[in-house]
Order: C-alpha cells, then sequence, then structure tokens
C-alpha cells in the first residue's frame, strides 16, 4: 500500500504541475485562477505525502469540497458543468483518504478509510447519473394538451423527398404507435453493394408496393415493399471525384389522359446525378424514358460556362411540382470566385424540355442566356430541397450564398440582396413573388441548408394561416406568411459586433432575429461554459476560449482565429423538420460544435494549405481563389477531441406551433461509439452529440429519428418526448426515416437507409425495413 502511496503521490505532483502552470496561463490571459490555485495546492499536498505527513491527504480532500460551492456559482446545478468540475477532485481526494493512513499513520485511521469510502460512493453517485439522461425538458402548464390522432391506414405513396411537396414528414398511419411501438423487429434488410463511396443520406420513396432507394454512385434500386428482394436496378454510370450523395429521387404521374395500359413511363422517378446529369426512369421497370431529354437524361451543365469536374452538381433530392422538375445545384465552396452558377431551373417532366429560369444575378434571362453568354456565375444556389404549394402556385427555394463563404468584401450587389434568404417563385413562370433574407451580408456559411416545411396554423379568429417554416444553421426558426413573405413571428433587427475584420471585408450593423420563435442550440459562450472530459482538457478550452476572439453571434472574421457559435455544420441543418400535423407540433433536430475561423493572407495559403492537409471538398481550409485572402476553419474541440461547450451537443426538441414555445427537448443518443482520442468507450451516456438528417412523424403518436453518433434507431412519444423504442443499427445512419402501408398486405413499415454516422469510419450499405409481428 506504500508502494501505491507513493506512486499516487508522484501522479499527484505531475498534476499539480500540469495545473499550475496552465492556470497561471489562463491567469495571464484574464481567466479563472482556480486551477492555478488548486494546482499549487496539489503540488503541496504531494510533497507532503512523500514526506509521509497527514495534511497532504487533508488538503487534497479541502479542495475537493472547496471546488463544491465554486463549481455551483460557476454552473449552478446543471449535471454535465458539474460532472466535469466535480469527478476528479472527488476521485483524488478519495484516494488521498486511502493512502495517507499508509504514509503517515494517523491516530483515527477509520476516519480516512471513512471518508475514502465515502468519496467513492459519491464518485459512484455521479458516474451512474451519467448515464441518465440530463437537462431534458418536458411538456409545461402552458403547452397544450397532446391530442392522439385518429389514423389512417389506407395505403398512401411517400412520392416526395418530405413525403409530399410540403415537406412535413407525416404520415397518417397509426397501426404502428405508442402502445405497440415496443414490439418493432427487423421485417427486411438489402445490401445495396455501394461500397465505401461518400456518405449514405438517402430517404428512400415508396410507390405502391416498390420501394425505391438510391445509392451514393446515384444507382437506383427497387425493392418489393413487403419482401425487401430486388425487382430492378439502374446504374445510371455517374462518377464524380468526391462528395457523393443521393439524398432523395422526385415522382411524376401523368396525367390519366395521357396513360395507357402497358405504356413505358406512365409514372417515372426522377433523379439527378454527381455528374451533374438529369434522368426520368420508368418507375415499373427501371427503363430510362426515351421521350425524356436525349435517351432519358438532360445535362445540367448546358449554358453553365467551365465546371471543373465535381465542382458543380446536385446533392439534394429535385422537387417534381406539376408538370415541372425543378433544380437548383450544389458548388464546391471556397475555392474560388465565380464558381458555376446558383440559377434555379424547371425542366417539363414528360419531354426534358427546359420550361424556365430563374437566374438572380440577371433577371431578363427566363429561359436560355443570351447566345454565347452563360448563366449569371458566383449567385447563391439552392442545395437543398425546395418546397410546394399547389394552391398558391409558388415554389419555396431556400438559398445559400455567393461562394467563397468566408469573405464577401468584392462580392457583386445581388449577392447581399439574396444570400441566405427564402425565395417564392411562381410555379408557371420561374418569376419571384417575394424573398426574405435571414442573414445580412453573411461571411459566415450560415447558408440555408434544409427544405422548408408549409404548415396551416391557428390564426387567432378560428380560421387557419398558411405559413412557412425555414429553419437555419444559427438556430434560428422563421415563420413567414406563405403568400406574401411577412413574418407570422416577430422578427427584430438587432446590432452585431463590428470590430476585427480585415480593411477590405464590409459589415452588416445589425441581423434579424426570429424573437417570436424559439431558438436552438445557440447560447452565448463564456469562459465558464467551457467543459472538458477532464480538468486537463477543460482547462485547455478555457485557454483556448481566451486565446479566440468571440464577440457573441456573428463576430466578424480576421486574421485571428475566431469562434463561430452555432459553427457552419448548425444550428439546424439540411433534415428539415416534421410534422405533427393535428398537434401542430415541429420536430427538429440540431448540432452544438462550434466551429473556429480565421482568413489566410492570400501569400501565406500555400505554406498553411500544406501544413493542415487541405483537401478540395469545401468544407475544409479553403483558397478561395480571386480574393485577398484563403481561409482556415475547423471544428472546436478540446485537445481529446470533445466539443469545447457543455453537453449537449445535439438534441430532439419538440416545438408547439400553437404557442411557439419548446414542448419536449431530450439528448440525441450516446457516446456509446465515441470517446477521448477516437477511441471508443462504449459507455452509453446520453449527452446528446451531434445530429444529421431528420425527424419522421406519424398518426401514432411517434417520432423516428436515426442520426445520431451512436448506431440505433429510436422512436420518441410525440407527447412528451420519451425514448419508446431503440433499435441497435449494423452501423451509424445519416439518413431520414420513413414510413408507408403496404397496398399488398396491409402492414406498416419503417424504412431507414444504413450507411455510417457522419465523421465515423464504420460504413455500411443497408436498407433496413422494421414491422410489427404478424
Amino acid at each position: 500500500m506504500k508502494l501505491l502511496a507513493r506512486l499516487y503521490a508522484i501522479v499527484l505532483a505531475l498534476i499539480g504541475v500540469g495545473l499550475a502552470g496552465g492556470g497561471l496561463w489562463l491567469i495571464t490571459l484574464g481567466g479563472s485562477a482556480y486551477y492555478a490555485i488548486v494546482g499549487v495546492v496539489y503540488l503541496i499536498a504531494a510533497l507532503l505525502m512523500l514526506r509521509d505527513k497527514a495534511l497532504g491527504g487533508q488538503l487534497v480532500l479541502l479542495v475537493a469540497v472547496l471546488t463544491v460551492p465554486w463549481a455551483i456559482w460557476e454552473a449552478g446545478f446543471e449535471f454535465w458543468p458539474l460532472f466535469a468540475r466535480l469527478m476528479a477532485p472527488l476521485a483524488l481526494a478519495g484516494f488521498a483518504l486511502l493512502f495517507t493512513p499508509a504514509v503517515a499513520k494517523p491516530a483515527k485511521s477509520g476516519a480516512y478509510y471513512g471518508g475514502a469510502a465515502l468519496a467513492a460512493v459519491l464518485f459512484a453517485v455521479g458516474f451512474a447519473f451519467a448515464f441518465q439522461p440530463q437537462g431534458v425538458v418536458r411538456p409545461s402548464a402552458d403547452i397544450p394538451a397532446y391530442q392522439p390522432a385518429t389514423g389512417d391506414n389506407t395505403p398512401a405513396n411517400w412520392t416526395s423527398y418530405g413525403r409530399t411537396t410540403a415537406g412535413l414528414r407525416y404520415s397518417p398511419f397509426d397501426q404502428i404507435n405508442r402502445d405497440n411501438v415496443k414490439d418493432l423487429d427487423v421485417a427486411w434488410t438489402y445490401r445495396t453493394g455501394r461500397g465505401d463511396i461518400g456518405l449514405d443520406q438517402n430517404t428512400p420513396l415508396q410507390i405502391d408496393n416498390l420501394v425505391y432507394s438510391c445509392t451514393t454512385s446515384n444507382v437506383i434500386i427497387a425493392l418489393d415493399g413487403d419482401s425487401g428482394e430486388e425487382v430492378w436496378k439502374f446504374d445510371p454510370k455517374a462518377s464524380g471525384p468526391f462528395w457523393q450523395r443521393c439524398r432523395g429521387l422526385g415522382y411524376f404521374e401523368l396525367p390519366v389522359d395521357q396513360q395507357a395500359d402497358g405504356q413505358l413511363c406512365n409514372t417515372r422517378l426522377i433523379m439527378t446525378t454527381m455528374d451533374a446529369r438529369l434522368f426520368a426512369i420508368d418507375a415499373k421497370t427501371g427503363v430510362v424514358c426515351p421521350d425524356f431529354g436525349t435517351n432519358g437524361a438532360v445535362s445540367l451543365g448546358e449554358n453553365m460556362g467551365e465546371i471543373i469536374p465535381g465542382f458543380y452538381f446536385q446533392t439534394s433530392a429535385p422537387l417534381v411540382a406539376r408538370d415541372k422538375i425543378v433544380v437548383g445545384g450544389w458548388v464546391v465552396d471556397n475555392q474560388m470566385v465565380g464558381e458555376p452558377s446558383g440559377v434555379i431551373r424547371a425542366f417539363n417532366a414528360v419531354t426534358g424540355e427546359l420550361d424556365w429560369a430563374w437566374d438572380l444575378g440577371n433577371k431578363a434571362i427566363t429561359k436560355l442566356p443570351p447566345p454565347g453568354e452563360t448563366y449569371t456565375r458566383g449567385t447563391p444556389n439552392m442545395w437543398s430541397t425546395a418546397a410546394y404549394d399547389d394552391e398558391l402556385g409558388l415554389i419555396y427555394a431556400p438559398l445559400g450564398n455567393t461562394t467563397p463563404d468566408y469573405f464577401g468584401g468584392e462580392r457583386p450587389a445581388f449577392a447581399d440582396e439574396y444570400n441566405a434568404s427564402l425565395v417564392a417563385l411562381d410555379i408557371n413562370t420561374g418569376r419571384e413573388r417575394w424573398k426574405f433574407r435571414t442573414v445580412n451580408h453573411d461571411i459566415w456559411d450560415y447558408d440555408l441548408p434544409s427544405q422548408p416545411a408549409l404548415l396551416d396554423l391557428p390564426d387567432g379568429n378560428g380560421g387557419t394561416v398558411a405559413a412557412v417554416l425555414q429553419t437555419t444553421k444559427r438556430g434560428q426558426l422563421f415563420l413567414l406568411d406563405r403568400a406574401t413573405g411577412e413574418p407570422l413571428a416577430d422578427v427584430e433587427e438587432k446590432p452585431v459586433p463590428q470590430t476585427g475584420h480585415v480593411p477590405e471585408e464590409y459589415l452588416a450593423p445589425t441581423q434579424p432575429y426570429s424573437v417570436g420563435m424559439p431558438t436552438i442550440g445557440a447560447d452565448h459562450l463564456t469562459e465558464a461554459k467551457m467543459w472538458g472530459l477532464t480538468m486537463f482538457d477543460q482547462l485547455m478550452c478555457r485557454i483556448a476560449f481566451k486565446q479566440l476572439r468571440y464577440e457573441g453571434d456573428f463576430t466578424p472574421i480576421g486574421l485571428d482565429y475566431v469562434i463561430s457559435q452555432p459553427g457552419n455544420i448548425g444550428g439546424l441543418n439540411w433534415g428539415s423538420v416534421s410534422v405533427d400535423i393535428p398537434n401542430n407540433r415541429v420536430f427538429v433536430n440540431d448540432v452544438r460544435a462550434p466551429s473556429k475561423f480565421a482568413l489566410v493572407p492570400r501569400d501565406d495559403y500555400e505554406a498553411f494549405a500544406e501544413s493542415v492537409h487541405a483537401d478540395d471538398t469545401g468544407h475544409g481550409p479553403s483558397p478561395q481563389h480571386g480574393t485577398p485572402y484563403g481561409m482556415a476553419t475547423e471544428m472546436w474541440v478540446s485537445p481529446l477531441g470533445v466539443p469545447c461547450v457543455n453537453p449537449p451537443f445535439g438534441t430532439v426538441t419538440a416545438i408547439d406551433m400553437n404557442t411557439r414555445q419548446i414542448a419536449w427537448q431530450v439528448p440525441a443518443g450516446t457516446a456509446e461509439q465515441l470517446g477521448p482520442l477516437g477511441i471508443k468507450t462504449k459507455l452509453p451516456m446520453p449527452m446528446g452529440l451531434p445530429t444529421y438528417a431528420g425527424t419522421s412523424a406519424t398518426a401514432g403518436g411517434l417520432v423516428f429519428f436515426a442520426g445520431y453518433q451512436d448506431y440505433y434507431i429510436r422512436a420518441y412519444d410525440a407527447e412528451n418526448g420519451n425514448e419508446v423504442w431503440k433499435y441497435p443499427l449494423p452501423v451509424g445512419s445519416s439518413a431520414t426515416p420513413m414510413t408507408y402501408v403496404s397496398p399488398a398486405t396491409g402492414k406498416q413499415y419503417v424504412v431507414i437507409s444504413v450507411g455510417g454516422a457522419p465523421y465515423s469510419e464504420d460504413k455500411g450499405d443497408y436498407v433496413m425495413a422494421f414491422a410489427l409481428p404478424n
């Protein structure tokens, strides 16, 4: 025991030296003195224990006792901040009390052993609480009582990315419901054979008894809805150098008077590819539609000018509205000025002919650009999927930014007019009806990433108002009138920081805040809100916070690193929302992982890029050619690879649209597949991790979601957020679930693409269906 006590004292001394040194550094930066004081005390205590003095152990105990009021003063009574502050001092005190009798031989050794036992119990209790969801929000008395819907299990097709063009991801089925979902089990599994290419984010479609999945290499597979057996496969032979994606397909059905028995392409699937082609395929056979474009395909690169391979294509599902296919395009951000146009085009779903084009940089273009010209390059683009209201005849297009994202000093005027804006376009002409901008002069990559949701909400006078809800990477939710674009929930322009930018840049003095709606996962940061799994990485995050520049929302980007909170991956990203229509509840999932940005002078960028191994996908350090600066960006994490902010790092949230308040909120998944330095702990702590993809809601009172960092699909009770079912997947998922009732058997299925969680090396090629036992 004495040898162990000596070893403990040496470890304690090393801890003391590290905390004292780092703590003194933090003090020079204007930060907390706690770590330096504790480090010095630990060092003294270690020396005393090495000299066989009982006072050493008593000092370690004193640190643990006095840390409690300090922790509560800094963090209140929130569990995870207290966990990070109290567990290490408690453990060190327990060992100190255990070892002190072995070296100091005090008269009352029993008290020391008793104290060590108490510390062990307290540590075990604290550790046990780490396996219980913390920070959970349940419905308050202000939230209207949840009313179970009357389900309709009549088979109805899932024909669009968001089930319908309204983007609500709500299914009227209640065969699977809150009472029996616990019995849900795998009905069938299909392997696509896609290999390890890209990240599978596909939400399948279902038409009659066929389920249609698309792989990251744009292979479409038709599956029997009851057995999962392959019916046909279509391979467009698409290729791209990076960023392979297929988030979904479109579906078009010829008017009845144009259909004929046995005629090819009465019903057709619509797909875009990673080499910028648009296909129409017969939904029953997988044969290309010969009357569509040229041999079933249309080139989306025409009239776009030069396209470097992989620099322009469609990552998101096309919108099919009436007889038109509406597509935007994704570009590789931040490579250069003047990248391919963000033009939005509508093609005839029968012939593939161009019906109209909306080029926000040249409103005179209504279809094709003038001879010898191209669509305006470098315009804000729609890389997500649009929504559509057939009654109003309006398409709702969420726009991104003129690239490069992080320097806007030389952008054309149209960029500021349209960046990060929701635009309503006329379905017949493509002409703009209204627009609403969510960021003024965006230099933070706050693109609108998600499909808008078209809601019909109470107007307070016994009627309803047609609304559109747009989520943002900022965690802001903007609620607008669908017909006019006017805010239905109050929006205020608030002053934002105005210093720290490079001289060539200019800043917007104010930014719009949706104060009439909740903000999700966008807390203001302070040094006291820094977090870490250990005292050391918590200390390092505090030091980093003091070294980085952070002035709150919209901290201007300059030559020194700044913190962007929320970061460029969210907030609320491309997964969009789902809606419990009868109860007016919206379900969202978020990311709480700040980014850090800096501009790099042009002459220094090449050496910088080599030092950080920059790639050309646009989501890391990028050159921004044509501007005076390259840029550096990365997720802001501790030395152990954990975000420097308090958990949860992601949540699933229900918003009651009647009161516009949060109805419930739960942490999104566990840390089971994660751990420091990339080592999986296998500890299912429900910390809430960053999320991908989106949720799916049903009349059965359920919300399905699978976009966690752990490898599960879960169902939540739509009333209160209770987890009512989960199933372990072979790998993680980055896709949104869908559900249907088979017209052949009347059985309800829940289907999910399972291809791997984001940032995980574990990849797969599964399409999995779940159903109740027969």
